[in-house]
């Protein structure tokens, strides 16, 4: 694919082999961003895991401290006293059958399904619709769950899910652009902190492969995957 003028310009700006610190990586990319909106600040990180086998598939959510800087649709499939709780925690659409109808007829204006678990017999049923899309409630993610109104508080709020593709990659947004420097490196941390707790028992050697920073429309910029935690110390350096 062809890039940009001011894709080209911004990769003549730094070095693209070159390894950074977290700190400096984030700062590459707050002033590499060129594009006429405010972009999203994306780490991808590529794990030391066989996706193939199911032991080793890395995926979960991880609550980022400064949120996402998105707002975030969310569905919640409920009835009764949870669908009640799900509507005051703030959720787009509520419903029972008739949201699964909705579905099935090609309702899919929303980031996030949440479903009570008594309701994933007929959540089943839109697999094929939901599935290929990354929508489907999973246990895992914490979007099959009795407590829906916690949930969509908490996805709401900055919650984001994440999971290993088929190489082994991980993508998740950090935030906005515009976000103060040491947001993105407290988002930076708690994604790198959730990745270490899921890390697969039968992972062996080197667990985080490389690890890349970019925005939206900018070039990627490499952390070093040996200094991939942010200490205390780099973020009182930033003033927070």
């Amino acid at each position: 694919m062809t890039k940009g003028k001011r894709y080209v310009d911004a990769t003549r700006r730094f070095g693209r082999d070159q390894l950074h610190t977290p700190g400096e990586a984030v700062d590459l990319v707050k002033s590499l961003a060129h594009a006429g909106f405010d972009e999203t600040a994306e780490l991808a990180v590529r794990l030391g895991v066989d996706p193939r086998r199911a032991e080793q598939i890395v995926r979960g959510t991880v609550a980022l401290p400064a949120g996402t800087g998105k707002s975030v649709r969310v569905v919640v499939f409920a009835s009764g006293e949870d669908a009640e709780q799900a509507r005051a925690a703030g959720a787009d659409e509520v419903g029972a059958d008739d949201l699964v109808q909705r579905v099935q007829e090609g309702f899919l204006d929303f980031d996030i399904a949440i479903a009570h678990p008594s309701f994933m017999g007929q959540v089943g049923r839109l697999g094929r619709v939901l599935g290929p899309r990354g929508l489907m409630p999973n246990p895992k993610t914490g979007t099959v769950t009795t407590d829906v109104g916690r949930a969509v508080t908490e996805f709401k709020g900055g919650r984001v899910e994440y999971r290993t593709d088929r190489y082994g990659n991980i993508h998740v947004p950090l935030g906005k652009v515009s976000f103060d420097r040491a947001d993105l490196l407290r988002n930076f941390r708690a994604v790198v902190d959730e990745l270490q707790r899921a890390k697969p028992a039968a992972s062996k050697g080197r667990y985080v492969r490389s690890v890349t920073l970019s925005s939206t429309m900018g070039p990627g910029v490499k952390v070093d995957p040996n200094k991939v935690r942010v200490e205390d110390e780099e973020l009182a350096a930033t003033g927070s």
